[in-house]
């Protein structure tokens, strides 16, 4: 009886010790975000002082508006939006075939694609900027929509086709087969079988490669010259020199970036999980 009441209680302990751990991990990985939002809602002259957060009072909604004019948020946004679509589309067009190409063929060079696709996981996008530089200097697509789109996609095709490969593992193939004995050509089975199957997968690919297109800020400053071009990151930028000390319009500008990552994140953080998880497993 003894030794039992010490189990539970140990038992209990260890469950009180694990909830007061998550609940600090929580606290800690939420606090910055709130601290970069009350600070877009307080006047410049509120930033210096003992207290971490304070209310604001009145609320600084001005600083929201000089973010679009200052900031140029209105601009930047929609070349980000434009960068995005077009990332994501091709990245899980693209990776869908490749992935059932590695996953579902018999061929000889299968083994060898598939060990390419793996490397270039490990490959550090910063030993690519000056031969890319080079390269789309050469061919003129320098401060161009497609100095973005292009090696942000070649980035993400290779986690997106980790991905794909681990769910189509755990997939039956006699859908695929009867469809093929009905007559059903591969681009048909591709879009039109595996694709509506593979929903879930493409949605956590489509955040994965919308996360890291929106945050992504070190290929365009090496690439974007021109305003034309420029995505949100470079709003931030717009704050230097004789805007560098209103504070409220810059943490104002990084609440706009942010917001949308962490909203797509919190809906779709569980396929997200399972996705990786399903990916790492059969890997």
């Amino acid at each position: 009886m003894g030794a039992s009441t010490s189990t539970r209680f140990g038992a209990r302990s260890s469950r009180v010790l694990l909830f007061l751990g998550l609940a600090i991990v929580a606290f800690l990985s939420i606090f910055p975000l709130v601290w970069m939002v009350n600070f877009s809602l307080l006047k410049s002259g509120d930033f210096f002082g003992s207290n971490v957060l304070k209310w604001p009072d009145p609320f600084q909604w001005v600083n929201y508006k000089n973010a679009f004019t200052l900031g140029h948020v209105h601009a930047y946004l929609l070349n980000s939006v434009i960068v995005a679509v077009v990332v994501i589309t091709v990245t899980v067009i693209v990776s869908l075939m490749l992935s059932y190409v590695i996953a579902r063929m018999d061929w000889k060079w299968n083994v060898y694609l598939s060990g390419l696709v793996m490397v270039c996981l490990i490959v550090p996008i910063y030993s690519t900027l000056l031969p890319n530089f080079f390269i789309f200097n050469k061919i003129h697509l320098i401060d161009n929509y497609f100095s973005l789109i292009l090696p942000n996609i070649a980035f993400l095709i290779p986690l997106s086709v980790f991905i794909f490969i681990g769910f189509l593992q755990t997939t039956p193939r006699a859908i695929e087969e009867a469809a093929v004995i009905d007559g059903l050509s591969l681009i048909g089975v591709v879009f039109r079988i595996i694709m509506p199957i593979s929903k879930p997968v493409i949605a956590s690919v489509g955040v994965l490669a919308f996360l890291n297109t929106w945050n992504e800020f070190i290929m365009a400053i090496t690439y974007i010259s021109s305003d034309n071009y420029k995505t949100l990151p470079f709003s931030l930028i717009q704050f230097t020199g004789q805007y560098a000390s209103n504070y409220g319009a810059q943490f104002a500008v990084m609440t706009l970036i942010a917001l949308p990552l962490v909203v797509l994140y919190m809906l779709f953080t569980d396929r997200i999980t399972n996705s990786l998880t399903a990916g790492a497993v059969k890997g």
